[in-house]
């Protein structure tokens, strides 16, 4: 199971005071930009970096609002990046997310200030943003962007920009995002968080702070004289003597982070996706408790979401109701079914063949159920929830269950925030035998998920909870089996065929490869291969059996025996793995596969008529981590017959970023293993 170790890390560090940083100190100021600041030297400097921030500080306060009786969020940020080259010009491109209500009140951003700095004959030259080239786009319903991008852009420029957002919803207490697509060399948040608010923070990230720290104090907010019993919020009250002025007392916390030299996040191999890897600090509100009130919740248990869902019209409503329109239909894709999971199967297939998903990955519905069963299409919400009511048709108990996909990150663990689930897939219990179903991945069999979906903790939504579930890479098992068999002809010459039996998702992404044609792979797989062997008869078996693995089979002739003096002949042939994955020195996420794996290639030859063996590869087997890995490439021979067996074996589909050096070392064993050739000298 994927962990969240690192994030608690950081958890725990929230509560350190690191006063052995406390020097640490910004060395820039701000609005201030001097010629010696064009030259910029740090380590995180190479030449593939395009841009560098070189300070980003933010800041969160509380403020007593009279206008409208209540507090409001002030979020101040200033920002200064340094342009590279040409390639680091999209960094002048600024986006500031302003939240929208449905009720269409919005955070407002002011005091936007934004300049360009070039160094021009020894004199820095400014060039200021014009505010009418701040534009507004509309995110979603709830989002709305504010844009610009910094004018009078050269290769060396320093962008540097400052602006306050006014916000009235407490629940969004900004976060802070230390780490991006350019390194950073400071980044600072600091949060004044009043004690009648309370937030759980949640922090993730594998850099450390060098300022981590929490400083108390008291303060005083001045308001009209207003009182709310009912608890939550402030509302103002007439007062008889005519005073219409209060002070509202309290403890404050002062929190202050910083991060420096961070590095730039950069996709490697085996990632799943940076979000879950990104150094960042994110807010819950939790609770608002004013004295003399009483207090008011807001953070949800699993119990209040489900309730919740299952009284939304684009969740659990839906599918909820009778849906008496769908019995005629169902009753024809179910004629003849017996037991309840022949009907699972028929109704399954029905839904898989003949809906496109539109990819729009959520778990709510989009459309109602009769449009997408008119229209033939929909997103992954509404063509799934389609197969639980058409299931329940059946008296086929069926339930949704949301997730997170691997490329959306991580759920919480603990907490229900629903926003960070993006997919939704169907449980059912037929013939008291459980099934997960996934209607929406063509040519994906019955009871089968795609391994996108295997990504730690999901939520099945029952009548009274949320109860977790776990789909773990680490469970998926793919087994590739490959054989080639090699012979002399009577007449003269080598020839020989190569059988592959793919691993279960191979398989599935082979047959949506080449659901319309394989003349492309035809022609794709004889360009794998060198001149000197011919590839005839390729055979694919199995395509539409979708439950077994394709069957991929051809012939091969050898051209170069028989007339070279030696041939250098590569045993691997076009399975060898040809490049190390893991090229960076050093790695600071963990390694995500999408399964375990197990692969065996076996090579059976005859000795070429003619020939004898100059030079063999060694046998060779080395372990990953002990017992999490395995290679093993054990060769025999003699004057008639040579053997081969190559296997690789993974334990695990998720290696920890210290396995990183280990796993690395372990690839290029086996690219330099499975590169070695075989000599074979004619006999004179």
């Amino acid at each position: 199971m994927p962990t969240l170790k690192p994030a608690g890390f950081l958890l725990a560090m929230l509560f350190f005071n690191c006063s052995l940083f406390a020097q640490e100190k910004l060395n820039i100021k701000f609005g201030k930009v001097k010629p010696e600041d064009f030259q910029l030297t740090s380590l995180l400097i190479d030449s593939s970096t395009n841009a560098v921030v070189v300070a980003d500080v933010g800041k969160s306060v509380f403020a007593s609002n009279p206008t409208d009786l209540n507090f409001s969020l002030l979020f101040t940020q200033k920002k200064r990046i340094k342009i590279l080259n040409k390639n680091g010009f999209g960094a002048a491109t600024i986006t500031i997310p302003l939240y929208v209500s449905d009720e269409g009140k919005a955070e407002k951003l002011d005091d936007l200030d934004a300049f360009t700095y070039n160094l021009e004959n020894g004199k820095v030259v400014q060039t200021k943003v014009d505010k009418s080239s701040v534009f507004t786009e509309k995110h979603s319903k709830n989002w709305i962007y504010k844009k610009f991008t910094f004018p009078a852009l050269k290769e060396g420029s320093i962008v540097e920009y400052s602006c306050q957002v006014k916000s009235d919803f407490f629940f969004n207490l900004q976060s802070w995002t230390f780490q991006g697509e350019y390194p950073v060399l400071w980044s600072q948040y600091e949060a004044g968080i009043p004690e009648f608010f309370r937030y759980i923070t949640t922090a993730q990230g594998y850099q450390p702070f060098v300022i981590n720290k929490i400083d108390k104090s008291q303060v005083s907010y001045s308001f009209l004289e207003h009182v709310d019993r009912t608890g939550g919020g402030l509302r103002e009250q007439q007062v008889s003597s005519g005073s219409n002025n209060f002070k509202l007392d309290g403890a404050i916390d002062y929190h202050t982070w910083v991060m420096k030299n961070v590095p730039a996040l950069k996709e490697e191999a085996y990632t799943t996706t940076l979000r879950n890897s990104i150094a960042k600090i994110e807010f819950q509100l939790n609770q608002i408790a004013f004295p003399n009130t009483i207090p008011k919740e807001y953070t949800n248990t699993w119990e209040k979401v489900s309730e919740e869902l299952r009284q939304n019209e684009e969740f659990g409503m839906p599918i909820n109701r009778p849906n008496n329109w769908l019995d005629n239909d169902v009753e024809a894709i179910v004629k003849n079914a017996l037991t309840q999971k022949e009907k699972a199967e028929k109704i399954f297939d029905y839904v898989s063949n003949n809906f496109t998903c539109n990819d729009l990955n959520r778990i709510y519905i989009s459309e109602g159920l009769k449009s997408v069963l008119k229209n033939k299409s929909g997103s992954v919400a509404d063509i799934n929830m389609l197969l639980i009511a058409m299931l329940k048709t059946q008296n086929i108990g069926a339930i949704p269950v949301i997730l997170s996909t691997r490329d959306n990150g991580f759920t919480h663990e603990i907490y229900p925030f629903v926003n960070r689930y993006n997919y939704l897939v169907a449980k059912i219990v037929a013939d008291n035998e459980i099934y997960y179903l996934d209607a929406t991945v063509k040519r994906l069999p019955f009871g089968r998920l795609p391994s996108k979906v295997y990504n730690g903790q999901a939520r099945e939504i029952t009548n009274s909870t949320a109860m977790p579930v776990y789909f773990i890479a680490d469970s998926l098992k793919e087994s590739n089996a490959t054989a080639v068999y090699i012979s002399n002809l009577e007449k003269g010459g080598v020839e020989g065929s190569f059988k592959n039996n793919m691993g279960f998702y191979k398989s599935l992404s082979f047959r949506n490869k080449s659901a319309t044609s394989t003349d492309d792979f035809k022609k794709s797989l004889k360009q794998q291969f060198t001149d000197e062997i011919e590839i005839n008869n390729v055979n694919i078996g199995s395509l539409d059996a979708l439950d077994k693995p394709v069957q991929l089979n051809f012939d091969l002739k050898f051209k170069s025996f028989g007339e070279s003096d030696i041939v250098y002949f590569t045993p691997m042939l076009g399975e060898a793995i040809k490049k190390n994955p893991f090229t960076a020195a050093e790695r600071f996420y963990p390694i995500e596969m999408p399964y375990t794996v197990d692969d065996i290639f076996t090579l059976s030859m005859e000795v070429p008529k003619g020939y004898t063996v100059d030079e063999m590869p060694k046998s060779a087997r080395v372990a990953l981590n002990d017992d999490e890995g395995m290679f093993e490439y054990l060769t025999f021979h003699d004057e008639k017959n040579i053997q081969l067996r190559c296997r690789l074996v993974l334990k695990k589909a998720n290696y920890l970023n210290e396995d990183y050096q280990s796993m690395r070392d372990f690839y290029t064993f086996i690219v330099k293993k499975e590169a070695e050739q075989i000599v074979f000298k004619k006999i004179k």
